[in-house]
């Protein structure tokens, strides 16, 4: 068995990894330490924090979330295809204007549920 075929991706694996715990230790050694029991403490959109973490949160949060992220990925797949337009073709075309009309369908779904309105 040969390992040289492994230097690569050990060498990708030690960059990674300086790359991303150097900086917390440089940060650690050479950054100042002064806690006080100000910057300690829990802040919370200027208040102090009340209720445990633990609580129930309404599932329209976790909706809008699911949401937000449909619509951007929509977005993330349209400026590819926007760009390549002139290459893909009628064929290209009439792709994007399914995904995009199971999009709009899964949204009309889930504004006549009511998940879009605020009480």
């Amino acid at each position: 068995m040969d390992l040289n075929n492994y230097l690569p991706v050990l060498l990708f694996l030690f960059v990674g990894s300086l790359v991303g715990i150097g900086p917390m230790v440089i940060g650690k050694l050479l950054g100042p330490s002064r806690p006080d029991p100000e910057k300690l403490s829990a802040y919370e959109c200027g208040f102090e924090a009340f209720g445990d973490a633990r609580m129930q949160v309404d599932i329209r949060y976790y909706l809008v979330a699911i949401l937000f992220i449909l619509f951007d990925l929509e977005i993330a797949f349209l400026f590819p295809w926007a760009v390549s337009l002139g290459t893909i073709g009628f064929i290209g075309f009439m792709s994007m204007m399914v995904f995009l009309g199971i999009l709009v369908i899964g949204f009309i779904y889930e504004w006549g549920k009511g998940a879009l309105d605020w009480e």
